[in-house]
């Protein structure tokens, strides 16, 4: 069966470079994007940045399912080495965790938005700037995979193979 599957490349991946960095961007904007609208809408009374806000959110909530997908196919495809394998899992495990808080809160989200569309009530505020800082040490747990760890580099895949990495 293995047989068809296409060979690995430099980067220890069937594809030519890893796709769930390019993905997750696109969920870290929107999310960021989305609850900057509703706080400057929240304060400047301008309710067509809350619209705004939706739509960000409801192609981040789709967009992460496919940035877990992809991180969990690249995460097995690393054989990460012993150092990278504690935050490579935190990584991984807050993942799973923002695709379902991101639906809840769109969830959450769109009950307020049927009730009202042109309002948004202070506690949901504070959840929204609570997903922030969760989205930013999530990205930092991703940052030490890339820029200390290595994973899916060269070096790094090379020294695996060789065996150097363990």
């Amino acid at each position: 069966m293995f047989e068809y599957l296409p060979p690995l490349n430099d980067h220890n991946l069937p594809y030519p470079d890893t796709m769930h960095p390019i993905v997750v961007h696109f969920v870290i904007a929107m999310v960021l994007f989305s609850v900057l609208c509703d706080v400057i809408a929240y304060f400047t009374r301008n309710v067509r940045l809350y619209e705004v806000s939706w739509w960000n959110l409801c192609f981040a909530t789709v967009s992460i399912f496919i940035a877990v997908i992809f991180g969990q196919v690249e995460a097995g495809l690393a054989e990460p080495y012993t150092a990278a394998e504690t935050t490579l899992n935190l990584h991984t495990l807050i993942g799973w965790s923002l695709s379902g808080i991101i639906a809840a809160i769109t969830g959450w989200r769109y009950i307020l938005r049927s009730r009202d569309p042109k309002t948004l009530p202070a506690p949901f505020l504070g959840v929204g700037v609570l997903l922030v800082g969760l989205v930013f040490f999530q990205v930092y747990l991703g940052d030490l995979l890339v820029w200390v760890y290595g994973l899916h580099t060269v070096p790094v895949v090379e020294a695996t193979r060789e065996g150097i990495l363990q």
